[in-house]
């Protein structure tokens, strides 16, 4: 069984773990639903920081970057479903239900769901699905659960309906406040792009006006500045940031802060 596993293909999924783990990079396309069955979910961007527990039900906004740590419980599992509020779905239910957003959602973009009856009951009617191999839910069954479920949240929060139904195109936002605030997700450059509103070719033009060099040049000499500072500065060791810092492996942040430095990282 694969794990996250899907119990509607591309869709609804089924997460679960034994032990801790920390998921450095996540990018969501979409608007995503994630029920907490058991454990502890932590999520962390930019501009929050937001943990629930077992019951417990997130809504994270669209077109965003973070990390996600996932915490069993202990002597047992970490368990959740994660639900993909997918555009195209999204946008037939608008018409089917004739619901449109009143204004442009202006509120915080990952949503902690306050405790309601309704959605426990829709939170529970899925866990069987995840949990038994056996159960089947076709993709008609799937589909009116998420309508159902997006219907329950307009319910429980009618401000949702201006996050969930706002279709506009990321706006053109600060581009130098954002690249300082997310350099270190290791992300390629086309995604920075749509995250700022931009085509890669406007973001290009854009970032070599501001920075004064190329978008890959000046993330890997932001990553290696700050490597450098915090060995030296804070004495941290290079096994425990370069995950941090956008780096895949331990070897290529090795190579490449020798390169640029003359000396390895343990050298400092």
């Amino acid at each position: 069984m694969t794990n996250p596993a899907e119990i509607l293909p591309g869709v609804i999924f089924y997460a679960y773990l034994s032990a801790e783990r920390k998921e450095k990079v996540c990018f969501w396309n979409h608007s995503t639903l994630v029920m907490q069955v058991s454990g502890q979910f932590t999520l962390e961007t930019t501009g929050q920081t937001i943990s629930m527990s077992t019951g417990e039900m997130l809504l994270i906004g669209k077109n965003q970057l973070g990390t996600i740590t996932k915490t069993p419980l202990a002597g047992g599992n970490y368990e959740t479903i994660i639900i993909s509020l997918q555009e195209d779905l999204l946008r037939k239910i608008a018409l089917e239900e004739k619901i449109e957003g009143v204004q442009k959602y202006v509120g915080p973009p990952n949503i902690l769901i306050p405790t309601d009856e309704f959605l426990q009951g829709y939170f529970q009617s899925i866990v069987p699905y995840a949990r038994r191999t056996s159960a089947v839910l076709t993709e008609e069954m799937g589909i009116l659960k998420i309508k159902e479920g997006v219907k329950l949240l307009i319910n429980a929060l009618p401000a949702l309906r201006n996050f969930l139904f706002d279709f506009s195109e990321p706006h053109k936002i600060d581009l130098e406040r954002f690249m300082l605030s997310n350099y270190q997700f290791n992300v390629p450059v086309e995604k920075f792009a749509q995250l700022t509103g931009r085509s890669l070719a406007g973001f290009k033009r854009d970032f070599q006006k501001t920075f004064g060099v190329p978008p890959r040049q000046w993330l890997q000499d932001k990553r290696l500045n700050e490597a450098r500072h915090l060995i030296e500065q804070k004495h941290q060791k290079p096994s425990a940031i370069y995950l941090d810092l956008g780096f895949e492996t331990l070897s290529h942040f090795s190579s490449s802060f020798k390169k640029k430095f003359g000396r390895a990282p343990t050298a400092f």
